[in-house]
């Protein structure tokens, strides 16, 4: 009986260490994509700003100032729809991978559930019979 019992903890804690590590990978990889997308957007935004800033520097007159103008609003503009799209994609990345978390919590509660189910069964034909009165 002891056999038994040692066995199940035994399951359930190799169980339990097998869903942390998937879960730990699925966090990770998330974690990978956040952090690529993040310093893509960052690199192409300061890219975008320092061609800016380099063509600004150059400007020695206020007509200059006018024709450069219309480009410092559509360098605001493009980075304000770029940090805004990668939020979105950020987010979207969230919740992928928050479905993925809960169908992982699914599978290994169903596969407890399971396993379960099977050892009660399994007690229940090895317990004596019980002495009728």
């Amino acid at each position: 009986m002891i056999e038994q019992y040692n066995n199940q903890v035994l399951a359930f804690s190799k169980s339990f260490a097998d869903a942390a590590f998937k879960v730990q990978g699925l966090a990770l990889q998330n974690f990978e994509k956040i952090a690529d997308l993040q310093l893509k957007t960052f690199e192409n935004r300061a890219n975008a700003t320092a061609a800016f800033v380099s063509e600004a520097l150059e400007v020695r007159d206020f007509d200059g100032l006018k024709a450069i103008w219309p480009k410092s609003v559509s360098l605001a503009k493009e980075s304000a729809e770029k940090v805004y799209s990668t939020s979105q994609e950020v987010f979207g990345l969230g919740i992928k991978t928050s479905e993925a978390l809960g169908e992982l919590a699914k599978t290994t509660f169903a596969a407890t559930n399971e396993t379960l189910q099977n050892q009660a069964n399994a007690f229940k034909k090895a317990a004596p019979a019980a002495p009728a009165k």
